[in-house]
């Protein structure tokens, strides 16, 4: 850790023993002496008093700020509401005495206002300097992410927060906030460069990474982008066909070909894929440049991210696996877009594809790739703690798999958060606008002007994640005949006789099936999600349920 920052990337404010108290990452504990807004900035960033940030995660970037967590007790000392439910959207009114007084002392406020995670920032000497502030009775902790961490002792939120920012990042807002700063931080869009001209340094773009704005091609972008809305005004009027759909798939088998020995297993297992979107990260090219438009008939190329259209409706696939084209499973009715993932299995499956127009990146790179490696990591590094390595045999990965959430409640949040930073940040590249706030269809919203808005990139990523999962199931249908029941984005699910998930992964030898799946805690092996009995399982594909979403917890299932 550098010195400048030898007292970790953030602190938790606490009132202790009537006084406000800053908890740190380390378990170390000093006084704050700050009563207003102003003071606590300043103090935050005077290297005289305390030491707090984070080096740059690149070389050509920048870094990152400390970051302060006020409690309920913090908040209240600094003169804030502990409860803003009421507020509109969750912003403190620009009127409020204690952001008066801010502003007044040359601190300004980033035009998201100040909300869950406000941004106080002072130019000094041509240059922002910056603190990052999260208030957790505010809801700056997302519930479904974090459970109850807004709730927990300061040292232990200090200590949980401070494993996550070494691991990940520093967070800087939501999970998908987050993931997307991860992104941007690992990849600088630009770079400091001297000018011979200019005699001085000056910024200039970096080959590879996302340092352009660029307009999805029509097919990307979502209904209500301003591309659709001029060829189709009237909202939801754009035919699907002409609509790049590149989902997870979420499928169940139609009950009259479950087979009869299938129907006389006597239990059915769940397989889900570990962090199946950031697994298909690993290696993927993604288009950093513009779309270019190819009209007429263009030769299909693997190896140039982009959208295809054709027809795979003559492509012949078993019924009783999903179809590999469609996030509904369903064999495709006719031509449409597709991602080049998409089309490159349909090539991999023997298919003749003859696309009739595409959009294409020529510029193109692994630019998730560090991303993919840092998420990774941190993930493999929070699951060894909680007891499930990489170098478990299956017998003992199932057993450390079906234990390690009654390990230590910090650790299990930590996992749940970084698979959530993933998940999210991935979503965050598609953002669409909030239809209840005032948006105009057709009009662009505040996501469009993001470098990371790229919805061509998810759809390559969901693309490969859907390939990646039927590759492996038709793997395991042609060697050893065996079939899926359900799928539900990265779960699967399979008749089997008895409890264990092991038996549908070996072949008739005993040994692992040949590109099937794999148990394991790497980011695409796959866990044990549940099992039911047959006739649990028959009663509801029956009703058309989608056993895969509800295994889990089978006490949920409700039956139609």
């Amino acid at each position: 850790m550098p010195p400048e920052y030898a007292d970790g990337p953030l602190a938790v404010l606490d009132i202790t023993d009537g006084a406000l108290t800053a908890h740190l990452a380390d378990g170390r504990t000093v006084p704050c002496p700050a009563k207003t807004l102003q003071a606590l900035a300043a103090w935050a960033l005077d290297k005289r008093k305390i030491r707090l940030g984070a080096a740059k995660v690149h070389d050509n970037g920048f870094d990152q700020d400390p970051l302060i967590i006020l409690t309920e007790g913090a908040v209240a000392h600094f003169g804030l509401p502990t409860n803003l439910a009421d507020q509109e959207d969750l912003r403190l009114p620009a009127d409020h005495k204690a952001l008066k007084s801010l502003t007044k002392a040359g601190w300004e406020l980033t035009k998201a206002g100040f909300g869950p995670w406000p941004r106080i920032f002072k130019r000094l000497d041509g240059k922002r300097h910056c603190i990052q502030l999260f208030l957790t009775p505010w809801g700056a902790l997302e519930n479904r992410v974090w459970g109850q961490a807004g709730e927990l002792p300061a040292g232990d939120l200090a200590t949980m927060l401070g494993t996550y920012a070494r691991l990940v990042i520093t967070p800087r807002g939501t999970v998908a906030v987050t993931g997307e700063e991860l992104m941007t931080s690992l990849r600088p869009p630009t770079k400091a460069e001297w000018s011979q001209d200019e005699g001085k340094y000056v910024s200039a773009k970096v080959p590879h990474t996302l340092h352009t704005l660029v307009d999805p091609a029509p097919c990307e972008a979502p209904d209500e982008h301003p591309v659709v809305a001029a060829d189709y005004p009237e909202e939801g009027s754009r035919p699907a066909s002409e609509a790049l759909d590149e989902e997870a798939c979420i499928w169940v088998r139609p009950a009259d070909l479950i087979t009869d020995a299938e129907r006389a297993c006597t239990h059915v297992a769940a397989l889900d894929v570990q962090v199946a979107f950031l697994a298909a990260c690993r290696r993927l090219h993604v288009g950093t440049g513009p779309a270019i438009h190819y009209p007429r008939n263009p030769d299909f190329d693997p190896d140039l991210p982009g959208s295809w259209y054709l027809d795979l409706s003559h492509v012949e696939t078993d019924p009783r696996l999903p179809s590999p084209f469609t996030s509904s499973g369903e064999r495709p009715d006719g031509p449409g877009w597709y991602a080049t993932p998409t089309v490159a299995y349909a090539v991999e499956l023997g298919a003749d594809v003859r696309p009739m127009e595409a959009w294409v990146r020529e510029t193109h790179s692994p630019y998730l790739q560090p991303w993919y490696d840092t998420l990774r990591d941190a993930y493999l590094t929070v699951m060894a703690d909680l007891g499930v390595t990489q170098d478990l045999d299956d017998e003992a990965f199932l057993a450390a798999m079906a234990v390690y959430k009654d390990g230590d409640p910090l650790l299990v949040t930590l996992a749940n958060a970084i698979k959530a930073t993933a998940k999210s940040g991935i979503g965050k590249l598609r953002q669409r606008p909030n239809m209840g706030v005032d948006h105009v269809f057709g009009d662009p919203w505040p996501a469009l002007k993001r470098l990371t808005w790229r919805p061509d990139i998810r759809a390559m990523i969901l693309s490969k994640a859907r390939t990646n999962m039927h590759r492996k199931m038709h793997n395991l249908a042609t060697t050893a005949s065996r079939y899926p029941l359900a799928v539900n984005n990265d779960c699967v699910v399979y008749a089997i006789d008895g409890l264990s998930p092991l038996p549908l992964l070996l072949g008739s030898d005993g040994e692992p099936i040949r590109g099937g799946f794999r148990l394991g805690v790497n980011p695409g092996s796959v866990k044990h999600q549940g099992s039911q009995t047959i006739g649990w399982a028959l009663d509801l594909l029956a009703d058309g349920v989608n056993i895969a979403n509800e295994i889990k917890d089978a006490s949920l299932v409700r039956v139609a």
